[in-house]
């Protein structure tokens, strides 16, 4: 499935900002509103699989660390995902006119493009600092977790959404397009043409961000390392900095895909499974995993 991503910069600074994974690119750019504004832009779909653009910040994923009062992916999965069913205190935050309003609403639209599916919105009303009354509707896009809008978040479709989330976030603010694939039946099937046209693994990506403590995972396709990072897709091999190789936010890289995740499959093009609990023997596997290609 094509699909848009976030950027990472913010996230450096906080920890919930960086949940908004970027899914994208939006780090260097101006702000999450601005991707969000790329995320409506055209996208092609070559076949049951979908291809977006990516602009996301890191700092938007990370739960509570710009504001106190900013929305908490752990606490919004208790309820259905609709404006009637939102706790008062989330939808406060989502309805705050100030910087922590604007991350809340940032994660609340990637979160819906990545659990409802096209036919399934979440709505939100506020009223900006000059007084102007703003509407604003989220519509799904990829239906990993499309029981959401009827009833709580299960925890495997925590997982699920948060493996699109980290998948979609990037460290720069500029647009990628890529290729989101995994066993779930809404991305599951690649397309010849689309396998065709982003034929280049990055890497793959799982976790679950409302957790009681948010967890990311990150793997990388070692042999294309250079490759992502030249198309500014970092969040999996890290990103090269002053300092040396840095995270985007809350993601931790684990190394090689093919050391911490099962082989591709064959037929689709995606990782099964990757280790999250590697403690015990045998370490312990999710299959909660979104695998990204690159064009």
């Amino acid at each position: 499935m094509f699909v848009q991503g976030w950027g990472v910069e913010n996230m450096r600074r906080n920890t919930f900002a960086w949940l908004l994974v970027s899914l994208g690119t939006l780090v260097g750019c101006g702000g999450a509103e601005e991707a969000f504004e790329e995320d409506e832009g055209t996208v092609g779909e070559i076949s049951e699989n979908v291809v977006e653009l990516n602009a996301i910040q890191p700092n938007a994923i990370q739960p509570n660390a710009i504001q106190p009062n900013a929305i908490q992916p752990n606490a919004i999965q208790p309820n259905a995902l609709s404006p009637s069913s939102v706790a008062p205190n989330m939808l406060a935050a989502l309805q705050d006119p100030g910087e922590a309003g604007r991350l809340s609403r940032t994660f609340m639209r990637y979160a819906v493009g990545c659990a409802f599916d096209p036919s399934q919105s979440f709505t939100v009303t506020w009223t900006d600092a000059q007084g102007v009354v703003q509407t604003e509707t989220y519509v799904g896009k990829l239906g990993l977790a499309p029981g959401w809008a009827t009833g709580p978040l299960d925890e495997t479709g925590q997982r699920w959404v948060s493996a699109c989330l980290a998948a979609r976030t990037n460290w720069y603010g500029v647009t990628v397009i890529l290729s989101l694939r995994a066993s779930h039946d809404a991305i599951k099937h690649a397309a010849s043409l689309e396998r065709y046209s982003y034929p280049y693994e990055e890497g793959a990506f799982w976790g679950n961000l409302f957790a009681p403590t948010p967890y990311l995972h990150a793997c990388v396709y070692v042999p294309n390392t250079d490759y992502a990072r030249s198309v500014q897709r970092d969040c999996a091999a890290g990103h090269v900095g002053a300092a040396g190789i840095e995270s985007c936010g809350l993601i931790e890289r684990r190394g090689s895909c093919d050391a911490v995740c099962d082989s591709l499959d064959p037929n689709n093009g995606f990782r099964p499974k990757c280790v999250y609990d590697a403690t015990v023997s045998p370490p312990r596997k999710t299959t909660e995993v979104v695998t990204v290609f690159l064009p």
